[in-house]
């Protein structure tokens, strides 16, 4: 089988190359961005995104039994996207970090275009 002859030129093809994440980087990359594939998981994102909540009033806002929200709670808390703040028994969660609000915030404008 022959080679295809490059139409860019090589400096472009390297910086191209080396660009491109793998192994272990491009897993979490998947990983990541998994994140926002999921209807309910993005819900629980933008409810709260507005304030820290516990599962029962996460579960009252998105609408969404409580089961599935922390089943969903449970994978956004394995990548770190989410914190957990106990208050006596009851457990607040909230966005860990401003970037996954951005990320939202930034596929709505993409998607408002």
């Amino acid at each position: 089988m022959g080679y295809a002859t490059l139409v860019l030129d090589k400096k472009t093809f390297e910086m191209a190359g080396d660009y491109i994440p793998c192994g272990e980087v491009l897993d979490d990359l998947v990983g990541f961005f998994s994140l926002f594939s999921d209807k309910t998981r993005l819900k629980i994102l933008c409810a709260l995104s507005i304030s820290e909540m516990c599962v029962t009033d996460l579960a009252l806002t998105v609408g969404i039994n409580q089961t599935t929200i922390s089943h969903q709670l449970r994978i956004l808390r394995s990548v770190g996207a989410v914190s957990v703040r106990r208050e006596g028994k009851i457990i607040y969660y909230g966005i860990k970090d401003d970037i996954i609000n951005d990320i939202i915030f930034k596929g709505m404008d993409f998607l408002s275009k």
